[in-house]
């Protein structure tokens, strides 16, 4: 029985729920960054009184570094391995962050939220690909929403430190609390194991053997006779095999989940980043933008939790299509709220329906590519997505300035609910389910 099969017999272990927690931390602390940007937009314009242009940069910067990152990594992770592009990622986040706090002024800031990005975006697509290939068949999909569910912690965390800390102690302050814990994070992490289907397929069947045994004896379970893929085995490590995704086998799954990728980081960042900054034009306080993004960010977890229950029991593609359609509706809604209770009512229906969707976006990805080029489909959708991220920052400011303060507001939300409308349709029409398939034989 190959490694492969092995895994995909498992239930839960406690190996696994410790994996699950440890890269979860990381990815916490790369959502409280993230989260923390919006808040450094609306008290460093002020403060260093940048246009609206600058703070796009400053705002999109981060989302270059991230779709770089998220590319080259992708292929690091096929050819040397999951675990140590996770580690070195997160230390480079978590030092570009930490410097970031002493930027002397905007052209420092500019360089240093680029390597916090590329930190970032190098880590995501190896760790949800470590998880997907870490679990069952039963609760793969399952598992990597509960690791995505640790950004909307991240969120929470860094919505209260807007709240708390940056008008008290100023927006340097909220990079260092963002930054310390990554570093500590990064530590944790060195209890994470490699990938077994990525040590077996590069021939270290020993090392592979030894940790799926340590889950099938947690697990109860006994395995003899352990054999392997031979037409996988020895294949990693190797070239990088970009040009593998545009073969013909790959090129509509490709293409595909690069739209995803992209209407869902242009459509989400082109909300989430901007939204304390809108609130404030739109005559809210920046405490009281704030705590409305706080309270907006609690309904993320409902979301996660949803997601994470449906697709193990409808399937990906339904859930993908149900959220990304409730994310149009719940932006429409947001873009003309006239009251307290619309705004904080359609933002939470905004969280809501978008981080649920883009936990579903993370377990789908690691599904439609084999175990030799995982890596590279998800860093390489995860980068193009990037490029909807950047988009999406610096498009939402020329749209509310093009039809200035009192008719740019709902333009913008206009705008995004088209994008998230254009999403559910591809998926709707050109998605293929992975519900229930082993990860080696969904691309069969």
């Amino acid at each position: 029985m190959n490694i492969t099969s092995r895994i995909d017999r498992l239930t839960s272990t406690p190996m696994l729920r410790k994996i699950l927690f440890l890269v979860g931390i990381g990815w916490l602390f790369d959502a409280c960054d993230q989260g923390m940007v919006s808040g450094v937009l609306a008290a460093i314009g002020g403060e260093w009184t940048l246009s609206t242009g600058q703070l796009g940069l400053l705002s999109s910067i981060g989302m270059l570094g991230m779709c770089i990152g998220a590319a080259l990594s992708g292929m690091a992770a096929d050819k040397f391995g999951r675990r140590k592009v996770i580690m070195l990622t997160l230390l480079i986040y978590g030092i570009a962050s930490g410097i970031s706090a002493f930027s002397v002024n905007y052209t420092m800031l500019i360089v240093m939220r680029f390597f916090t990005g590329f930190g970032l975006g190098g880590e995501l697509p190896a760790a949800s690909t470590l998880v997907s290939e870490l679990s069952p068949t039963k609760i793969r999909g399952r598992n990597v929403i509960i690791l995505e569910s640790f950004w909307a912690w991240g969120w929470i965390v860094a919505s209260m430190v807007s709240y708390l800390v940056i008008p008290q102690f100023g927006w340097r302050a909220a990079l260092l609390v963002g930054a310390v814990p990554a570093l500590f994070a990064a530590v944790l992490r060195a209890a994470v194991p490699e990938s077994p289907r990525y040590l077996e397929q590069i021939g270290k069947h020993e090392e592979a053997d030894r940790i799926v045994s340590a889950m099938e004896a947690q697990a109860g379970e006994v395995v003899e006779d352990c054999v392997t893929l031979n037409d996988e085995v020895g294949e990693g490590g190797g070239k990088v095999r970009f040009a593998e995704l545009w073969s013909r086998k790959y090129l509509s799954t490709t293409i595909v989940l690069w739209a995803i990728w992209f209407g869902i980081n242009i459509g989400y960042y082109g909300f989430v980043l901007w939204t304390p900054t809108l609130l404030m034009a739109k005559g809210f306080t920046m405490v009281k933008s704030f705590e409305f993004t706080m309270i907006m960010c609690l309904a993320q977890l409902p979301g996660y939790a949803s997601a994470g229950y449906l697709v193990e029991r409808i399937g990906r593609k339904p859930v993908l299509v149900i959220y990304f359609l409730g994310t149009a509706v719940a932006s429409g809604l947001f873009g003309n709220a006239a009251t307290i209770g619309q705004v904080i009512t359609f933002g939470c229906l905004l969280y809501f329906f978008s981080l649920g969707a883009w936990g579903c976006v993370y377990a789908y990805t690691p599904e439609v590519y084999p175990t030799r080029v995982r890596g590279t489909g998800c860093g390489w959708a995860s980068a193009f997505g990037r490029v909807g991220a950047f988009l999406g920052a610096l498009v939402v400011p020329v749209i509310y300035q093009a039809f200035g303060s009192s008719g740019g507001y709902g333009k913008v939300f206009i705008f995004l609910t088209i994008v998230f409308v254009a999403v559910a349709v591809v998926v709707m029409i050109f998605g293929k389910e992975t519900k229930g398939r082993s990860l080696e034989m969904i691309t069969e």
